[in-house]
Formats: C-alpha cells, structure tokens, sequence
C-alpha cells in the first residue's frame, strides 16, 4: 500500500510539473534528471518568462563579487593534517606559517547566493559518476582541494589514516606525488571517482616534423591542432574541469624547447599569446565535436594569477590580507591567459556541448595572501617563494565552491535542505514518496521533483 501510495503521489506530481512546462516556463532535461526552472520576480507568486538581468548573473553568477571574513560558516572547511591527499608544499601551516587568516575569507557573488557546500549532497550527485580535473599544477591544486573537501563527508575528523584509506582509495595503488601524470582516487561508498590528468597545455606534445630547420635541433613540438592523446579517457567523463595557463611563457617554452606545429609544419613566427588561444579553440572544437551534451558537464576554469613580479614587495612573501579594492588590479599584467572567447559550435546543432567558463581570474588576482610563498617546503631554510599556486585550505576551496552549484545545478535532482525550501507538499517522514518545493538558487525558483 505504502510503494501503491508513493507511485500514484509520484505521478500527480509529475503531471503537475509537465504542465508547469507545458505553460511556457523554462525548461532544463538532463539524463537522469526532471527539473523545472521558473523565472521569478521579487514576489513568491509571481513568474515571468520574459528574459531579464538575472538571467546574466545566473550564467556569471561566480564572475563579479567580493571576498568577505567568513563570520557565519565554519572556516576552514578541513584541516591539512586531517586530509593525506595535500601535497608537502600546500601545507603552509605545517611548513610554519605563522597565520591563518588566508583560510578565513570566503567569495561572495554580488548577483546571486551559494548554496552552501555540502559534501554529502555533492556525493550523492556523484553517485557513479567521474569527476575529471585536467591541467596543469594549479589545476591539481583545485583538485587536492576537491578531495580534501569531499573527504569531510566520509572520513571522521579524528584524522584516522586507516578509516581514510578504506573510504577513499586510489584505483591503480599509486601514491600521491606531484610528479604522477594520472591519479584516480574512489570513493567507495559512493562508486564515484575524483581524477587528475596533467597536461599543462591540453594539447599534444611531441616530436616536430620532418625536415625541420637544422637551428631548431632536437626538439619537441606543440601540435596547437591536436588534443592531448589521452582526451579519449576524458570525453566519457560526467564533468571534466580544463585549466591551462602557466606553462604558456616564452620562458617555459624555451627552458623545455617547444616549438608551435600546426598541421605538419612549424609555426616559428606565431606568438605565445596567439598559439595559446589557437590550443583554446582546439579544446573547443573538440568538446563541441567529441562530448556527449547530454552526459557530461565541460567548464575551463580560467587562468589563475601569479603574484611573483607585481605585488608590493616583489613577490608574496609579506602578504597577509587580500586586496579587496579590486580597481587597484590590473589583469593587463597577466596578458593573454584571461577568458578566451569560446565560440558555439560551427554545425548549429543543439546536440552540440557547450564548454561552461568558470571564470575564476579576478577573485585570484586579489588573494596575493593565499600563495604558500615561502612556506612551501617543511623545515627548510631560504626556499624560493612560490607566488602560483595556493594554500590549502584556502582560494581553490572558493572555486570548488562554484563549481559545486555548477554540478548540482545540472545533475542533482534536488537542492534543498529546511533553511531553504517553503511551501512543503508532503511533510517529512522515514518513508518520503517525494518533496515538492520552491527553493530560490541564483535568482530562480527551483521546482524540483524525486520519486
């Protein structure tokens, strides 16, 4: 009676929600998925579908914003020592930095609220699915992050190794170095996995093409037209995060003596800027032509500053609070790397994947306090200062927050909890049929429905 009882509730409420849809109202089907998005004014009764501004900031919803003293959640997220997954050099209170106030400021959008991040709730929409980060070093660092933050759900904070070891494991045995290309931990529970790919240029390496000029030597060769030759373990993935960006410096280039290729021949005159954003539309054309839209979710978190040469002192090192006048900041300083245009598919077809832009530039600009600096290497004296990549806990963290209400917003069938919903149809038991409620995420009502 009670599963008769469940399904007949179930079908009601999805008759109810097909002719909300059915009434001209917004409308987003994923697999797996029902969900009904209804445009809101400032009323709880009212709905439009006419297109207005909170459309925008729904879509940059991360973009503009400000960093805030976090008085209200509990700061830091995790512990370092709690976590194995930091790397030696993120662990910038154990390597002696004497304050912590880098891991006390949380991003607020101006244009829209976070939900909260709950581990749990993240999980649970990762229920056997891949979470897939692709990049360079910062985009480990994102990673490390991701883990340490999933990791609250499921490892006591007593930070017990065995208990870790046991819930969250890595497939292949590997050990967490900086140095491994590929690492693919699951978390058991779950059935889900959380992986990393480095591949600092996203595009294939390798040797140049024949006869090349004999100044050139012996070489290596960026293909710009060529997706790394592992994008094939990627494009299957339920979301896969893209980040490139430091590697692109005449510097690196010439320390690693990588020359442009496009098609079969050497590019000697095209510059680091122009070969940057020749690989961008590679990625593009490629998640456009090999991604599945109805499976996977593709975002480019953009390029994450570095603060070596243009904060007070010259580098990092006296930094202790964020610059929250973001007018001050220049991202002149950091040419080329900012938001490359990605373009819509050539074809026109609705079929096609979109690659969403987690723009993530300006709110690192402003944290020069959250780099490790010199507090990157434990017990070591006179260690260069390292102004790239973050603290952990600390900015990815605020990242990982985005990119939290990114995947939900696509995959989970509900996002609420009792601070949030109104208007309850069905109250709480051990035995829920369903919920059906409006709950306000970036400016909408969110009607969703579980059965």
């Amino acid at each position: 009676m009670l599963w008769s009882a469940c399904f007949l509730l179930s079908a009601v409420s999805l008759l109810l929600l097909l002719a909300v849809v059915s009434s001209g109202s917004g409308a987003s089907a994923a697999a797996g998925e029902i969900s009904v998005l209804v445009r809101t004014t400032t009323t709880t009764t009212e709905t439009t579908t006419s297109s207005s501004n909170a459309d925008v900031a729904a879509e940059h919803c991360g973009d503009d914003g400000e960093w805030v003293r976090d008085g209200k959640r509990r700061r830091p997220m995790y512990e370092p020592w709690q976590c194995p997954f930091v790397d030696e050099g993120f662990r910038c209170r154990e390597n002696g930095r004497p304050d912590d106030a880098f891991a006390t400021w949380r991003w607020q959008p101006r244009h829209c609220t976070l939900p909260r991040f709950d581990a749990r709730k993240l999980l649970e929409a990762l229920r056997n699915r891949r979470l897939v980060f692709v990049g360079d070093s910062i985009g480990r660092n994102q990673w490390e992050s991701m883990l340490c933050m999933l990791a609250t759900a499921v490892v006591s904070g007593d930070g017990d190794g065995d208990k870790a070891a046991a819930a969250i494991y890595e497939e292949n045995g590997s050990t967490t170095t900086k140095h491994k290309g590929e690492l693919s931990f699951r978390f058991r529970d779950y059935n889900c996995t959380v992986e990393h790919y480095r591949s600092p240029y996203l595009v294939r390496r390798g040797r140049p093409p024949r006869r090349t000029p004999r100044r050139v030597g012996s070489t290596t060769s960026l293909r710009l037209d060529a997706m790394d030759a592992r994008a094939h373990r990627w494009k299957d993935a339920d979301v896969v995060v893209f980040n490139s960006g430091h590697w692109w410096s005449r510097e690196r280039l010439r320390q690693l003596r990588c020359y442009f290729q496009v098609g079969k021949k050497l590019r000697m005159d095209m510059s680091v800027e122009a070969a940057y954003l020749r690989a961008m539309s590679t990625l593009n054309n490629w998640v456009h032509r090999e991604v599945n839209p109805h499976k996977t979710l593709v975002i480019f978190r953009t390029y994450s500053p570095a603060h070596t040469r243009f904060s007070r002192s010259g580098s990092c090192a006296m930094e202790t609070t964020p610059e929250l006048n973001s007018s001050r900041i220049s991202l002149h300083q950091w040419p080329g790397m900012l938001n490359p245009a990605f373009e819509q598919s050539k074809s026109g077809t609705a079929a096609a994947a979109k690659l969403q832009v987690l723009n993530v530039t300006m709110m690192a600009a402003q944290r020069r306090d959250g780099h490790p600096s010199v507090y990157n290497v434990a017990a070591a004296a006179g260690q260069r200062a390292d102004c790239s990549h973050w603290c952990l806990p600390g900015v990815p963290d605020a990242w990982n927050e985005l990119l939290y209400a990114m995947i939900l917003r696509r995959f989970s069938w509900i996002i609420w909890d009792r601070g949030e919903c109104e208007n309850w149809s069905i109250g709480q038991s051990d035995h829920i049929c369903f919920v059906f409620c409006k709950c306000y995420v970036k400016q909408y009502a969110l009607m969703e429905f579980i059965g």
